[in-house]
């Protein structure tokens, strides 16, 4: 894990992720200057934040945004919504722990472990215990 890359904005870990590895975080540089990133331009949910001069999806109400990442997949969300109910310093937390019990972020691409979820709560449970 590389804690001081963080939660992305939208609420992926960035300190968990393989995908990139010459990301720095989306967190980084003020958030404005993103040029080692590919998605950076599209990114919906980068923009809505800036527009609402938020310092992330966790400052506003994730569970039920269903704007670009949050459209499709609840990992993002999920994980953003828990640093809204928790703190991101306890999502870090948890995120950690469940590293060392053996939990996967990416296995196959960018699906992990995190991934096997339709149920928003679930995931948020499955992210506090580690327990399916």
């Amino acid at each position: 894990m590389k804690r001081e890359l963080g939660i992305a904005r939208c609420g992926l870990a960035c300190c968990l992720c393989s995908e990139n590895v010459a990301c720095k975080g989306c967190r980084r540089d003020g958030f404005l200057e993103l040029s080692w990133c590919k998605d950076a331009e599209w990114c919906e949910n980068r923009r809505c934040v800036m527009e609402k001069q938020l310092n992330g999806c966790f400052e506003c109400a994730p569970a039920e945004c269903r704007k670009g990442l949050y459209a499709e997949k609840i990992k993002a969300r999920a994980f953003a919504e828990y640093a809204r109910r928790y703190g991101m310093e306890a999502l870090l937390d948890c995120l950690e722990r469940n590293e060392q019990a053996g939990i996967v972020y990416h296995r196959e691409g960018i699906m992990g472990d995190y991934d096997d979820f339709d149920d928003l709560e679930k995931l948020i449970a499955f992210i506090r215990t580690g327990q399916r």
